[in-house]
């Protein structure tokens, strides 16, 4: 019976289109489920990691950021809670990381480059002044022994501290002393409302932190700040430099320094005293790159060094890979694939890799190629001017030339074969077939790609720094660079090394290597869309 009752539904094609519509619609609202949590999650994850920002910002009072934040994230919710935003939903991601990666950095860095950060300007006045005087303190004459006790509140260490009229005072490192509600024993305060107090142990145990940690006296940095040497007992400190107004006067010597507006108090013949802080100075640092005396030789230089680097590693990586790709493209070449798989090996190994074995191979004193393939030799590779260039070619060169055999042989398999029998029966050698069919349409497809080449390799900041780290260091040089020192390792250590570290000044450099790059870029896709125009 249960039977005949199926038989008569499977054969029912009324019946049967609806239990399939129904099961679609049920699929389509399971599904319609599952894709609305998920959307919820990760919009909540967005939201969470929104809102720790914003609080972020708002400490730091980077108002500007803050709305960007917040109108980001409330954009992101409209576009993916909204069923008309369909092309934004897909867009918006990639938007976003454009704007963070990409648009964002190159922003912030332009902007650097119109400042003074850098070593000895790298905050604010505020925090300039406030550096200057506790640089200067000195413990006031006959100060009195103030009584404190050794607090701690969310992790920060504070002092409390007993004056001689009978009050007491907390404060810590970034917040002076005020007022608190505290207990005392005889005429020592001993806690106080919303801090612990720390045991004679405890304080042992941090004594380094306890004996560094430096309270101002009040909101008037002129009055000095308390510092304790046992956490005990606490004395007055003030600074032999007096800050009033725009003018900070040395009360030893009697020299007046001023805000003149360069981001560090000045005096009169000129001398500055540091740290000073960031500031606006238009187009100066981008001045200083390209007339600066000190700067301009070595500018010079590194600059031509980074043409020739990059042009002679396109030009040979593309003519090594060219020519195999020629090679094993030949029908009756036997294992071109097992030979094929040996010569990509070089692009499969990570560069910074190959750059450190290349370096120890090519050490002076115990490298493989001079005691081992030159039987002894003391030939100095990576130490001498012109030797070391030569070698981060080689090293460049090895590690770039799989790429371009791989994307030749890709171009040449692409070309009908019955271009060269039309060629070979007008009576064209292989010669001419290749420079006059081959060739220029093998450009047409590789052209791109030897113009990202290019820009890479005029960036290729890895092979330098590992093999060499841009040395030998040129000592005439009144920044820290050497001889095979491209523009970008150049920046970096205008930046990051060195007693003095210019921001401002590498920022300037990086937005003039972007201009030429860019202008190099769209010359030579200007060039590329001329040679498709001709095939």
């Amino acid at each position: 019976m249960r039977s005949t009752e199926t038989e008569r539904i499977s054969t029912d094609p009324r019946r049967a289109r609806r239990q399939e519509r129904a099961r679609g619609i049920a699929d389509q609202a399971g599904g319609s489920l599952l894709g609305l949590i998920s959307k919820l999650i990760l919009l909540g994850i967005v939201d969470a990691i929104a809102v720790y920002a914003v609080i972020v910002l708002a400490s730091f009072a980077e108002w500007g950021v803050l709305a960007i934040v917040a109108a980001v994230a409330i954009l992101v919710n409209w576009i993916y809670f909204s069923r008309r935003a369909l092309p934004a939903k897909y867009l918006a991601p990639g938007v976003i990381f454009l704007a963070v990666f990409q648009i964002f950095v190159l922003l912030y860095t332009g902007y650097i480059g119109f400042t003074n950060y850098g070593t000895g300007h790298n905050g604010s006045k505020d925090q300039a002044v406030a550096a200057l005087l506790n640089s200067s303190l000195e413990r006031v004459p006959d100060s009195p022994a103030y009584p404190v006790t050794v607090v701690e509140s969310d992790g920060v260490l504070g002092l409390l501290v007993t004056t001689p009229d009978g009050d007491a005072l907390v404060g810590t490192e970034e917040d002076p002393l005020s007022a608190v509600n505290a207990s005392f024993d005889g005429d020592k305060a001993i806690s106080a409302d919303g801090w612990t107090s720390l045991q004679f142990a405890d304080v042992l145990a941090r004594q380094n932190e306890v004996t560094d940690l430096s309270v101002a006296f009040s909101d008037d940095p002129n009055d000095g700040r308390i510092s304790t040497p046992d956490g005990s007992s606490a004395y007055r400190y003030t600074s032999t430099l007096d800050y009033e107004g725009d003018t900070l006067t040395d009360t030893a010597t009697g020299v007046v320094y001023h805000d003149i507006g360069t981001g560090a108090f000045t005096a009169d013949d000129g001398t500055e005293i540091l740290p000073g802080w960031k500031v606006a100075v238009g187009v100066d640092n981008f001045v200083r790159a390209v007339t600066d005396d000190r700067l301009a030789k070595p500018l010079i230089y590194v600059t031509l060094w980074t043409f020739a680097f990059a042009f002679l590693t396109v030009a040979l990586t593309f003519a090594i890979g060219l020519f195999l790709a020629i090679t094993f493209n030949h029908k009756r070449m036997r294992g071109k694939k097992i030979y094929r798989s040996l010569l990509i090996l070089p692009y499969a190994i990570p560069s910074f890799l190959s750059a450190l074995v290349w370096a120890g191979m090519m050490n002076e004193s115990f490298g493989f190629i001079n005691q081992v393939l030159l039987g002894g030799a003391s030939i100095p590779w990576l130490t001498d001017p012109w030797l070391a260039k030569a070698s981060v070619l080689i090293v460049n060169i090895w590690l770039g030339f799989p790429y371009m055999f791989l994307v030749c042989t890709g171009a040449l398999q692409s070309i009908p074969d019955e271009l060269q029998e039309a060629a070979t029966v007008d009576g064209a050698n292989a010669w001419q077939t290749f420079r006059r069919i081959k060739l220029p349409l093998l450009l047409v497809s590789i052209a791109p790609l030897l113009i990202s080449s290019f820009a890479f390799n005029f960036n290729n900041f890895n092979v330098v720094y590992m093999l060499t780290n841009g040395g030998p260091r040129d000592s005439s040089a009144p920044i820290p660079v050497g001889h095979t020192d491209i523009l970008i390792s150049m920046v970096y250590k205008i930046a990051f090394t060195g007693q003095t570290r210019d921001y401002g000044l590498a920022s300037a450099y990086t937005i003039i290597i972007f201009v030429i790059v860019a202008l190099i870029s769209i010359i030579a896709f200007r060039r590329t869309k001329s040679l498709e125009e001709l095939n």
